[in-house]
C-alpha cells in the first residue's frame, strides 16, 4: 500500500502579502519609467509627449513577472536563511532588474547621482537604454549583475554550472518562453542529469510563460494549457 504525504502550507500574512504587493507595484512603476519616461518621473505635471522617450527600448512584457518572481524569492531567501542567486534569461528584462536595485538601495549605494528621490527617478529613468546611459539588458555596471546579458538561450546552462560542485547552493533560473525555443535553452534541459546532489547545489527552473516575444506569441504561448501541463 502506498501512502500520500500531504504538504503542510502557511498562508503569508495579510501584512506580508500588502508589503509584496506595494514592492511589486512599485517596482513595476520604476519599469514603466525607464521604458518610456524621459522626464516627469512622479507624473506631478499632466503627461505630454516631450515627456516621453522617442525611441522605446525594453520588454514590459515580461518585466512585471521578473518583478514578482524578484519578490517573492528576496521574501524566500530571508525567510529561510537561503544561500541563492538568481538568474534571469528573459531578453529586455533589465528594467526590472534596475527597478529592484534601485528599491533596495544598492543602486544608490553604488551611484549616488541616482538618488532616492525625484531627481534622482528621473537620471534613473533618463539613462535606460539612453545615449550615456546604460544598456536595455542587465549589464555588469548593475549593482549584483556579474555577467553581460545579450544572447538568449544560455540562462539554464549557466545556472546548472554555477550548481555544479556548490553544496547548499539554490540557483533559481528564470527561462523566458522565448528563449525556451532556442537549441542551447533545449539542450540545457538535460542537464540535470549531471547533478550530485551530494556534491552539487540545486537548480530551480522557473519557466515564465508570458506569452510574447517582442514582436509576437511564442510556440509555448500557443499550446492548450492542459497540453501544455501534460508536456
Amino acid at each position: 500500500m502506498i501512502q500520500l504525504q500531504t504538504m503542510k502550507t502557511t498562508l503569508l500574512s495579510p501584512e506580508l502579502l500588502r508589503q509584496l504587493d506595494a514592492w511589486w507595484r512599485a517596482a513595476n512603476y520604476l519599469s514603466v519609467g525607464q521604458i518610456y519616461l524621459f522626464d516627469n518621473p512622479l507624473l506631478r505635471k499632466p503627461l505630454r509627449l516631450a515627456h516621453l522617450k522617442p525611441r522605446l527600448v525594453g520588454h514590459w512584457g515580461t518585466t512585471p513577472g521578473l518583478n514578482f518572481i524578484y519578490a517573492h524569492l528576496n521574501r524566500v531567501i530571508k525567510q529561510h536563511d537561503l544561500n541563492a542567486i538568481t538568474i534571469t534569461g528573459p531578453g529586455h528584462g533589465g528594467p526590472g532588474l534596475v527597478a529592484n536595485a534601485y528599491l533596495e538601495g544598492t543602486y544608490s549605494e553604488v551611484y549616488p547621482d541616482i538618488a532616492q528621490d525625484a531627481a534622482g527617478m528621473q537620471r534613473l529613468f533618463k539613462q535606460f537604454s539612453f545615449p550615456g546611459g546604460i544598456p536595455s539588458h542587465v549589464a555588469p555596471e548593475i549593482p549584483g549583475s556579474i555577467h553581460e546579458g545579450g544572447e538568449l538561450g544560455y540562462s539554464l546552462s549557466h545556472a546548472f554550472g554555477a550548481a555544479f560542485d556548490n553544496p547548499g547552493l539554490l540557483v533559481a533560473c528564470v527561462v523566458g518562453d522565448g528563449e525556451a525555443e532556442t537549441g542551447p535553452l533545449a539542450t540545457s534541459w538535460h542537464s540535470n542529469k549531471f547533478l550530485n546532489p551530494v556534491h552539487d547545489g540545486a537548480v530551480l527552473p522557473i519557466l515564465h510563460l508570458n506569452g510574447h516575444k517582442i514582436a509576437g506569441p511564442t510556440v509555448l504561448a500557443r499550446i492548450p494549457h492542459d497540453e501544455f501541463r501534460r508536456g
